[in-house]
Parts: structure tokens; sequence; C-alpha cells
């Protein structure tokens, strides 16, 4: 499951702030960008692709919490924090990813009041962005819904997918029917015989990491978003702008607030 959009406004103080001190790079399809455990070195802001974040069970059972899309911005809080990675970040294809060590991004915030805000501003949309899908994940118990919408947010991509026909986009996408499995909250053979129905019946596909997807407005009847949609619209400062940025990985902040009182209250 992915993040809805950011506000352009939201979002460019803080890029303006790190343009110049991140280190940019390519890397192929499946590569890791760090590990579950491993202390925070810095922020990846991805500007091409896509990238699974993956938490791992005690047992070696494998979950994935979410799939960015370009423009996410990783590892904030961790940064902030000092926090080690709560997840794995896996290269879903070839992506274009700058990273920002954690001493000049610290640097960025503390000499730049509105690069802060801004930074501020994004963790609580990320923190909304999930009360959005654990409430989807928990209120709907159709497989066939939360397919539907997990299809939907990869087919409207500006430049990272491929227009076929009026209704249909091409992305090109790693993923196994057991990872999307992961992804929605469901089993790989109830993701398997969904899919075989979407594609029988022209929704959608995905065979050999590609995702087709041919009627959108069906399947978005199917996952039933018009409510979603007329909430972030009022919430979106300006809603004709919509911006890619977003940071994953939120985790609470309590730890800094005051410890209560024995009446309950705060000092």
């Amino acid at each position: 499951m992915r993040s809805p959009g950011y506000p352009e406004t939201v979002r460019n103080a803080l890029l303006e702030g790190l343009r110049s001190e991140g280190l940019v790079c390519s890397l192929p399809s499946r590569a890791i960008l760090f590990m579950e455990g491993e202390l925070a070195r810095g922020i990846h802001i991805i500007s091409r692709g896509h990238v699974k974040l993956t938490a791992n069970s005690c047992e070696g059972r494998a979950l994935i919490l979410q799939i960015t899309e370009p423009g996410d911005i990783l590892g904030l809080h961790n940064c902030i924090t000092g926090a080690a990675y709560e997840m794995t970040a896996q290269t879903l294809q070839p992506i274009r990813v700058s990273f920002v060590n954690r001493k000049d991004l610290l640097r960025v915030l503390h000499e730049d009041p509105e690069a802060c805000l801004s930074a501020a501003e994004q963790l609580g949309w990320t923190c909304h962005s999930i009360y959005n899908e654990i409430s989807s994940l928990k209120l709907s118990r159709s497989t066939k819904v939360r397919l539907a919408r997990f299809l939907l947010s990869f087919s409207g991509e500006a430049g990272g997918c491929e227009k076929d026909c009026r209704h249909a986009a091409r992305v090109e996408l790693d993923l196994t029917h057991d990872e999307v499995a992961q992804a929605i909250g469901s089993s790989r053979e109830t993701v398997t015989r969904t899919l075989a129905e979407f594609r029988k019946k022209h929704l959608a596909s995905l065979r050999r990491s590609t995702l087709l997807v041919q009627n959108r407005q069906e399947l978005e009847k199917i996952a039933g978003l018009g409510s979603i949609r007329r909430e972030l619209a009022t919430l979106m400062p300006d809603p004709g702008k919509r911006g890619a940025v977003s940071f994953t990985g939120i985790r609470s902040f309590s730890a800094h607030r005051p410890a209560l009182l024995k009446n309950g209250t705060r000092p």
C-alpha cells in the first residue's frame, strides 16, 4: 500500500535545503538500500523507480509494509531519533536515488527553519496516510477491494507508466504474487485467484514483472475510491497540486513528551 500525494507547498522547503547535499546514483532491480536493524546512516530520496519496505518476524516471516513511489524519502525519522531502521528497503526495478548522510541532514534542519518545518509537516502527512491504510486493511474484508487499490496506486504515475490506449497503463514492476499478498494482507492463492478474475474481465493483469491496468474506471468502482478522494480534497491546501514526496517508516515520538504525573496530568 502506498501513501497519497502530498501538497507541493509541504515538500519544497526541505528538498531545496537538501538539493546540494545528496550523492546521486543508479541501482538495479532487487538492490538493497538498507537492512532492518542497521543504524541509520542517512536518508534516501527516490527520484525514479519503486522500493519495497519489508519487516521480518523472528520466525522468518516477511511482511511488505509499503511500496514507495518516485519522490519518497526513506529514513527521515531514523536519522532524527538515531534509531535503527525498522525495515529492509529493496528496489523493485532499476531506480535513481539520492543519498544524504545523517550529519548533513541534521545540519540543514538545524540551520534552515523552513526545511525543519517542512520535515515536520511531511511526517504528519505520513502519519495521516498510515492511519488511512490501517483503516483500509481493518475495515475492508475483501481482498478484491484491497488488490484493486494496490494496482491503482501504480497506474497513474507521470513518467512511470507507458500509455497503451485510452484506459490502459503499463508499469514495469518486479513483484511476485506472494509479495503482492504480503503488501495487502492476503494469501498468495487468493491474490492469484483474484488477479485471474481481473484478467478475465480485462481490468488488470500482472505478468513477468509487468503490471497492465486496462480499465482504471472499473477498478476504481471496485476499490471505492470516491470517498477517499473527497477526504483528501478537503485536507489539501491546494487541490490542484499534488506533490510526490512522502516519508516512510514513521514511529512514535511519544518518548520526547513529558511523563505523566500520578494524577494523570503532564507537568
